[in-house]
């Protein structure tokens, strides 16, 4: 089990390498930013951006979850290599040809989307649309092999270049919203013709029996799309709900965009997770021992995102006023829930890859598809009387909703072995003193800067002093505490 935990936080360090670069980097501009774009252009950036991996979802087919699940079905290296070819191929083909339609039609799909015609930013979507598709599975190619060090520097030159573009864009041409995407988007384009370059051998078209024809990849990844799709119309129906609601909805979409931004700090966790997870999980063979990991990996995957999220619910007052411009600051009040939403999200992972492995994927739909109706009814309910903190309620209540719909229709396909216990002790440590701390201290000022620090401090000495941990945690803990310890000792003066 500890082998299996090694190589996961392996893997997340190298897929977290590139998100926290960006998300530091994307930090400090964000002062820049915010004063070189209006609120309703970020509501417009979020909008689009999100749409493009909505559209993403259905245009891929359930091919990149395909290639993922049946990669490790077989150990012939030439088989594996045959599958990215089909795989790439498949996905280059419906983007060219989703996208050529999308960018003809731009001038009146941008009026449903926005609400004005504006065909320009439109079309950088669809390349967005394009290169993010296809840089996906890429990346996935990178993943299966666990080659961290080239997917962390492919991942660190996007970076780069999307941080370079977008200050040249934004900044120095005035190009706002447009600019921000084009730059992100212009970027993707680059890494994901540089990765097809240097995988030119592997990728090259050549002829080899005996792997999953297009037929079988289908029948795998299609019955994953609708659940897919549902789950991230979660994270563009508020978006689009909130823009088209009322006059003020661009501002309001905006302050929700910023919000969603620095919830970014559970966000790249929960990407990082959902990269290095699928990969680990599949490739345990034993159903027993799998079960005990999946058990295991969820509680120290919410032990960590639980408390980021109890971190910026405390604390986000403070990150905003020290982060965004004045126009901005009304986002606080989205913070926390976009933030626990984005953990849920992760959690939703973990159910993803059991209805994967018991081969039960049919049943991703129904559990998604009642979260989505949830969040629309919540939605309609609490957006207008609470505004953004509505949609973030709305949204943390749709997933809850949808987690338990799908823990009931997999948990007889494969039973992993939850800590209900802890997750209990979890909800009720890292829930309980965040609302406590965020109702009754000071909402300003260095007092409640440092008590609500002090709060945060505390929740995992409060862990440790209810049980939280298990005996064998402690005692591995001081060993590497002591490991530390010697080292330091035996460093030269």
């Amino acid at each position: 089990m500890a082998a299996y935990l090694k190589r996961l936080v392996s893997s997340l360090a190298a897929y977290q390498v590139a998100d926290v670069v960006s998300k530091f980097i994307a930090v400090l501009l964000l002062p820049v930013y915010t004063r070189y774009i209006p609120v309703a252009g970020y509501g417009v950036v979020e909008l689009l951006a999100n749409g493009v991996i909505l559209i993403s979802i259905l245009v891929r087919f359930g091919m990149i979850e395909s290639f993922l699940r049946f990669y490790y079905t077989d150990a012939d290296q030439e088989r594996r290599d045959a599958l990215a070819r089909r795989a790439t191929g498949f996905l280059l083909v419906s983007t060219t040809i989703v996208s050529v339609v999308l960018a003809v039609l731009a001038a009146p799909l941008s009026k449903v989307v926005l609400g004005y015609r504006d065909p320009g930013i439109f079309r950088i979507a669809v390349l967005g649309l394009w290169a993010f598709t296809n840089l996906e599975l890429a990346y996935a190619l990178l993943r299966v092999d666990e080659r961290l060090r080239a997917y962390a520097t492919a991942s660190l030159i996007n970076v780069g270049l999307t941080i370079g573009a977008s200050v040249a864009l934004v900044v120095v041409l005035g190009q706002g919203a447009r600019g921000l995407l084009l730059g992100n988007y212009g970027a993707s384009t680059v890494v994901l013709l540089g990765l097809w370059w240097t995988m030119r051998d592997r990728l090259a078209p050549r002829r080899h029996s005996g792997v999953e024809t297009h037929g079988v990849l289908l029948r795998f990844g299609l019955p994953t799309v609708p659940a897919e799709a549902s789950v991230y119309a979660l994270s563009i129906v508020d978006r689009y709900y909130i823009f088209h609601h009322g006059v003020t909805g661009p501002r309001l979409a905006g302050l929700y965009s910023i919000a969603v931004k620095l919830a970014g700090a559970v966000a790249f966790i929960v990407r990082a997770f959902q990269y290095a997870w699928p990969p680990l999980a599949y490739s345990v063979r034993n159903d027993a021992e799998a079960s005990r990991l999946y058990g295991l990996v969820t509680t120290y995957y919410l032990l960590v995102s639980g408390l980021v999220v109890a971190g910026l619910a405390l604390l986000g007052r403070w990150v905003l006023r020290l982060l965004a411009a004045p126009a901005y600051f009304d986002a606080y009040k989205a913070l926390p829930w976009v933030a626990l939403g984005w953990a849920l999200y992760g959690l939703w992972v973990v159910f993803l890859v059991i209805a994967g492995r018991a081969n039960v994927t049919t049943r991703n739909f129904p559990a998604a598809i009642c979260g989505l109706a949830v969040n629309v009814m919540l939605l309609l309910v609490l957006v207008p009387a609470w505004g953004i903190a509505g949609a973030g309620v709305a949204l943390c209540g749709a997933y809850v909703v949808m987690i338990a719909v799908m823990h009931f229709l997999t948990r007889r396909a494969f039973a992993a072995s939850f800590e209900w216990l802890r997750l209990g002790q979890l909800a009720v440590v890292l829930g309980g003193m965040s609302a406590a701390g965020d109702l009754l201290l000071p909402t300003s000022g260095f007092v409640g800067l440092i008590t609500r620090a002090a709060v945060l401090a505390a929740m995992p000495l409060a862990l440790l002093a209810i049980g939280f941990t298990h005996s064998q945690e402690r005692e591995q803990a001081r060993v590497l505490l002591a490991r530390a310890r010697r080292g330091i000792a035996r460093e030269p003066a």
